[in-house]
């Protein structure tokens, strides 16, 4: 038997088949339209479902955007991006329309979870996994369960200040395209931005300095909370590999006293875009196991 699991984006929907193992032994992609609103996702999580109409299920996985109660599947908050999506119980009314065990949990606590289960964090019982990307969000990994905060939207880093003032404003793949076009006058996106730093061009390497250190001042605010061993940094920044990911430690080793990075690590995340489908289906398991036991 099989899960289906769903990562609704923004932009896109991710799906695919997943084993009880981890495996996805099938996975796609369509637009959200997002725009469309609440209708239009359910018609589009119907039209996958029936796509696997052949296929024995054990249940339905969804990753999703905003700020959700993973406990009861309700979407609480969020930007409202998705017309009608919040104040949904998706759950509720997906268990009641197919018969089957259904989960959703919040977008970036689902690549932690994910990174938990098959990547960089398998081995660890705890860590913080923050994802930079459109804009910045956070998973928290506590004695090997997903920590949701008392009203369910603890991890959100995005929103703390830092000096120059909220973090995901200055340390954001976003903020680092609009950085770009400040200086340069130049639209570039983030790929196209590290590539002529590689080139050797100075004035790119100054730009991505700075971003580094708006990153950095996040990651200290963070470290200084937690006292983490562990944080795994998810979102396009993993292409850049290790010499970027020692860039990082760098300048947060100059931010934070010698107590609090003497055991700290930095990682990337090893998952990449599946990491959300894979920390739901890892969710919607454990629901499984509990309803069974």
């Amino acid at each position: 038997m099989k899960v289906l699991a769903i990562d609704i984006g923004g932009t896109m929907i991710k799906y695919g088949l997943v084993t009880v193992n981890g495996e996805i032994i099938e996975n796609s992609e369509i637009e959200t339209e997002a725009h469309r609103g609440l209708n239009n996702i359910l018609e589009k999580i119907d039209n996958i479902k029936k796509k696997y109409s052949g296929t024995d299920l054990l249940g339905l996985a969804i990753s999703g955007t905003g700020q959700i109660n993973g406990e009861i599947g309700k979407i609480i908050g969020g930007n409202p991006i998705i017309p009608n999506w919040i104040g949904t119980n998706l759950v509720e009314i997906l268990e009641k329309k197919y018969k089957f065990p259904v989960i959703l949990e919040n977008d970036v606590n689902c690549a932690a979870l994910g990174e938990k289960w098959k990547g960089a964090g398998k081995e660890l019982t705890n860590f913080i996994c923050i994802t930079i990307g459109t804009g910045i969000g956070g998973g928290i990994i506590l004695n090997n369960e997903l920590f949701r905060g008392e009203n369910f939207v603890a991890g959100e880093f995005g929103h703390i200040l830092i000096p120059k003032g909220e973090y995901e404003q200055f340390a954001a793949t976003t903020a680092l395209v609009r950085m770009v076009k400040e200086r340069t006058g130049k639209i570039l996106n983030g790929k196209e931005i590290f590539t002529f730093e590689k080139e050797g061009n100075e004035e790119y390497k100054q730009i991505i300095d700075e971003w580094i250190e708006n990153i950095t001042d996040g990651l200290s605010n963070i470290v200084y909370s937690f006292n983490p061993a562990n944080i795994i940094l998810g979102g396009g920044v993993t292409k850049q590999g290790t010499h970027f990911l020692e860039r990082i430690r760098k300048s947060l080793d100059k931010k934070i006293s010698i107590k609090f990075k003497e055991n700290l690590k930095l990682s990337f995340a090893e998952l990449g875009n599946n990491s959300g489908m894979l920390g739901a289906t890892y969710l919607l398991l454990n629901k499984i196991n509990r309803l069974e036991g």
